[in-house]
């Protein structure tokens, strides 16, 4: 019996070195396929590629080109300057606050957007009566002009005839002077963006909501878990990639941020709320480099009225 087995085993032992053998040969039989054979949806795509690269690249590279060079429109033609233009960028102090404020502008934005997306998208995911009109209601900011709501907005920030000072008086709060107080502007001008742009946040969490699993809520309520150790255990960490692209698209979105506070305040009173992207546009637009004087639109104050709220009284005729 045993030398039978033993007999088995090398037969099998044998067929199965000859059985690697032929794969072995027909392995080094076959011919490598060629590029062409092994991604054969590549020329579908190129073309397409090459467009979208061709729009991407040279821009940024003609940028990156002007950014070394010392050219005006109307001035002599273009020359060489080297890395003197980001030395001059980096020494304005301007530009440097204007950096530090569109900063604080985004966090401030950003932060309270994705809170309250998230608190709004956890209210329309349970079913109630009009749930669908509020839906629809709280799109609306997202799809008006950014110029037109600036300009209701600024009508409300006024000192003195503004709807946001009457609706603080109503509940015994002095009025206050919004984008015309230098330590209020940027929360303000943040206030219109969490306005118009929250809706986005709780668009995208609301969607992905709707795409989470019922089975760990179901085995959650089963053992006995409170709402809020749902939300924290289960919710939340689901939510995160949701709640990640929210915040990133926000966040892009924020620091390049210009029509609302052009509108609104032109950077002002002073220099209190020009970021960025203003500061860049009146350097260039008063055609003098970084470190140069602005003109006088550029130094202009909030284009709210700038009486105080005690200004109010009216004129005798």
């Amino acid at each position: 019996m045993q030398r039978a087995m033993r007999t088995l085993h090398a037969c099998s032992v044998e067929s199965s070195n000859e059985h690697g053998r032929m794969i072995g040969a027909a392995r080094s039989n076959r011919r490598p396929l060629s590029f062409w054979r092994r991604h054969p949806g590549l020329p579908f795509v190129a073309p397409t590629g090459v467009v979208l690269m061709v729009m991407l690249l040279f821009p940024l590279g003609y940028t990156l080109y002007l950014s070394l060079m010392e050219w005006f429109a109307a001035g002599p033609p273009p020359h060489f300057v080297g890395f003197e233009n980001y030395a001059a960028l980096l020494g304005d102090e301007r530009f440097l606050n204007a950096v530090v404020r569109t900063l604080i502008f985004t966090a401030i934005a950003v932060v309270v957007e994705v809170a309250l997306g998230i608190a709004l998208a956890l209210l329309f995911e349970r079913r109630f009566v009009g749930r669908g009109v509020a839906r629809t209601l709280f799109l609306l900011p997202m799809v008006a002009t950014p110029v037109a709501i600036a300009l209701v907005w600024m009508l409300m920030f006024d000192p003195a005839t503004g709807v946001l000072n009457y609706l603080l008086t109503l509940v015994g709060l002095p009025p206050s002077l919004w984008v015309n107080d230098p330590w209020l502007a940027i929360p303000s001008l943040a206030l219109v963006d969490i306005w118009q742009w929250t809706p986005l946040v709780m668009l995208i969490v609301l969607g992905g909501l709707t795409a989470l699993p019922n089975e760990p809520f179901e085995a959650a309520l089963i053992d006995g878990a409170s709402r809020w150790q749902v939300f924290r255990y289960l919710t939340l960490p689901l939510l995160r990639p949701y709640i990640a692209v929210a915040a990133l698209f926000r966040s892009i979105d924020a620091l390049k941020t210009f029509d609302p506070i052009f509108v609104i305040t032109r950077g002002g009173p002073g220099f209190a709320s020009g970021e960025r992207s203003r500061t860049a546009w009146c350097s260039r637009s008063s055609g003098r480099p970084w470190g140069g004087d602005f003109d006088s639109a550029c130094r202009a104050a909030p284009r709210s009225p700038s009486r105080s709220p005690s200004s109010s009284t009216p004129r005798a005729s």
